[in-house]
């Protein structure tokens, strides 16, 4: 994928789990082959940004060889799976996503994601995901259909089989023509039999600082650098590393410690979504992160602060956005970057003068 400062390469974790010995690896691969910078994506997942098309090549070679990417570009692209982080070893979570592990799946659109939500909380409703694992109250498994309020009870050793129906019921409904689920059970009825259960209650995620049994760092809009991501490593003496979809990393059987780059204790820049911003990327016009900083807790509701009106580190509306154009910023309340601003061309001044 190309963004403003090279390609990103998206490394998919198995169980968004690493070793200690894969993250150094991986923090080598950021620096030799592209900028250093590291994304952590909204999907648990991993991304090396600033490769070029000249190191691609090696870069991916040197991943296969590691085992952090499949060789076969299908498998690769079967990928699909969230869990939750913070499964133990042996339980429901783990066993489930080991079976799908090995599961072929059929050729989908390209962003749709199945998700593994069945540890004691319910915490990643708000995670992007078509097909859902979940549990209901009284902790029995269900696979609801993302966008259905209920979903179907089903055995753990019948998963993988129905889950190829409904992946089935969604290809033969014409389903990969609206491209997620979501949109579309906006024109298509599912089956009732798919509807008859309704998950838990959702759970507050944790916030940085001890969580179970281990920590949780959160990571500035979530991207770090490989040279922090090694110190936090190794300060810690962290044995793995586990990736979550909400910007903060899980360290187990590590020492709590406080490095540059990360905060151990809550913090509300991790509630605020910046792109990198100018210089960095081609398309925007404004330094971003800087002013993101700054305005962190000080505006209503979410922020997201866009070099341009693409809108990339948030596509979901914000109560407050603001959107580089020209140089100044323009002021979206309750929208996107493509919706239309209550104010137009504010310099950063007046940005901070207006929240500030």
């Amino acid at each position: 994928m190309m963004s403003g400062d090279g390609l990103l390469v998206r490394v998919k974790l198995q169980k968004a789990r690493l070793d200690a010995d894969e993250v150094q690896t991986l923090c080598e691969l950021a620096e030799t082959f592209g900028n250093g910078m590291i994304d952590i994506t909204s999907r648990a997942n991993l991304q090396i940004r600033g490769v070029s098309d000249g190191t691609y090549p090696n870069l991916l070679d040197r991943l296969i060889a590691k085992g952090l990417v499949d060789a076969d570009p299908e498998k690769e692209a079967g990928r699909r799976v969230t869990v939750q982080p913070f499964w133990r070893a042996g339980d429901l979570t783990d066993r489930l996503a080991t079976a799908l592990e090995h599961m072929v799946l059929p050729d989908l659109p390209d962003k749709m994601g199945i998700v593994i939500d069945t540890g004691p909380e319910r915490l990643l409703s708000t995670v992007s995901g078509d097909f859902r694992l979940e549990t209901d109250a009284a902790g029995n498994l269900i696979l609801r259909a993302a966008g259905a309020l209920a979903g179907r009870p089903i055995s753990e050793n019948d998963a993988p089989e129905a889950l190829a129906d409904l992946i089935a019921w969604f290809l033969a409904t014409s389903g990969a023509h609206a491209g997620r689920m979501v949109r579309h059970l906006r024109q298509t009825a599912l089956p009732p039999e798919w509807q008859t259960r309704l998950p838990r209650h959702e759970a507050d995620r944790p916030d940085p600082g001890p969580a179970y049994g281990a920590h949780l760092y959160g990571v500035p809009f979530g991207q770090t650098d490989a040279a922090a991501l090694r110190a936090l490593m190794t300060t810690s003496k962290a044995s793995h590393l586990r990736v979550t979809p909400w910007r903060m990393l899980f360290l187990e059987d590590a020492r709590l410690v406080d490095v540059p780059g990360f905060f151990s204790t809550p913090n509300p820049l991790l509630g605020v979504a910046a792109c990198p911003g100018a210089p960095a990327c081609a398309q925007a016009t404004v330094d971003t992160r800087d002013l993101a900083r700054s305005l962190a807790g000080r505006t209503r509701g979410r922020l997201h602060v866009s070099g341009c009106d693409k809108g990339c580190a948030l596509r979901t509306p914000a109560a407050t956005t603001l959107v580089g154009r020209d140089g100044r910023f323009d002021l979206v309340q309750d929208g996107t970057p493509a919706d239309t601003p209550t104010k137009r061309g504010l310099t950063q001044a007046e940005v901070l003068e207006l929240f500030c």
